[in-house]
């Protein structure tokens, strides 16, 4: 009997399968009630270095500022504000203390961009290069949670920014690596500072949730962008049992995505669906309240709907063509 493999199985699928006999539900935000009836979400990540950044052309207080933000991004997407942060460094012997003292003064500025109440650091050693792990909590008041609504067909999917800039951003960094190590020449990264900044620095507004809070719109479904718009989606399909239609001409892109991508041979559609680290928020506004969200939030785009569950997760094209989305990780139900 042969061994079963990850690219076999699939990431979505390896993890609900280990979950299988366990008292405990996949893919869900952990959470529970506090004393005064609110909601405390958690959320953790890990970043390794060589697979998830490289220190190369990666500013370390940039990457401080990065991780957290990832967290904190997953705590808004929960529809709640970020309370305590807690870091483990992973240090390897070629950082000095100065070079780690940078990269924490990115995750001290980010953590107090976001308000974070507490924050707690640990350092370990490490062998094979920087490892970065991050845990966040955050609180969402019982009003809140009372006035969510269940996710319904027709319900608007909107994404807070531009999408694919961030992927296209890091293959103009790595290009310009290469180039500089075969010519010696610092490459000119003016032309798109803004798509490497969307990958080196990426931004989340800490005021999205109070606002919509304020407005009284409150999303049925919230998910962080980091793997891709179609991930995105289809976790948002998986989650509420519905199907999603996203138009490709109402997905946002950075100005000169197209120019860039047909100078890399990147399609910049492909980008938004299958890149990562775009770090936008994904929500699903009710569609009675399409006027408000729009007069109010217009920041954030709106880029299809949910739909019956026999529609799937497609993306429509300008022509009207349904094309099923794929995702790496997850392994296609057409598959034997």
């Amino acid at each position: 009997m042969s061994e079963e493999r990850f690219s076999d199985i699939g990431k979505v699928a390896a993890i609900a399968r280990l979950f299988e006999n366990t008292p405990y539900r996949p893919f869900a935000v952990p959470a529970f009630e506090a004393g005064n009836g609110s909601t405390v979400p958690s959320v953790s990540k890990l970043f390794l270095e060589g697979i998830d950044f490289d220190l190369v052309y990666f500013p370390l207080k940039h990457l401080g500022y990065k991780c957290v933000t990832a967290v904190t991004g997953e705590i808004y997407a929960a529809f709640a504000h970020p309370r305590t942060l807690s870091v483990r460094l992973g240090v390897s012997s070629k950082l000095d203390f100065s070079q780690v003292r940078e990269l924490w003064s990115g995750m001290v500025a980010a953590a107090r961009e976001h308000g974070y109440k507490g924050v707690d650091l640990d350092l370990v050693p490490s062998k094979n290069g920087l490892a970065i792990a991050v845990s966040a909590s955050g609180e969402t008041s019982l009003l809140t949670v009372k006035r969510r609504p269940a996710p319904k067909s027709k319900d608007l999917i909107c994404v807070s920014g531009n999408l694919g800039g961030a992927y296209l951003g890091q293959r103009v960094l790595e290009r310009g690596t290469f180039d500089f190590n075969a010519t010696g020449v610092q490459p000119d990264l003016e032309k798109y500072k803004m798509m490497v900044s969307s990958y080196l620095k990426p931004e989340i507004s800490p005021e999205t949730v109070t606002l919509m809070e304020k407005r009284e719109i409150i999303p049925s479904a919230g998910y962080l962008v980091t793997t891709g718009l179609a991930d995105a989606v289809k976790r948002l399909s998986r989650d509420t049992g519905l199907g999603a239609k996203v138009y490709t001409g109402m997905i946002p892109f950075e100005g000169n995505s197209f120019e860039l991508g047909k100078e890399m041979d990147i399609d910049p559609i492909s980008a938004a669906m299958n890149g990562g680290d775009d770090y936008r928020l994904l929500f699903v506004i009710p569609i009675l309240k399409m006027e408000d969200f729009r007069r109010d939030f217009q920041t954030f785009s709106i880029i299809g709907h949910l739909a019956l569950p026999e529609a799937g997760t497609v993306l429509v094209t300008p022509d009207g063509a349904e094309l099923p989305l794929r995702s790496q990780g997850w392994k296609e139900e057409t598959e034997d």
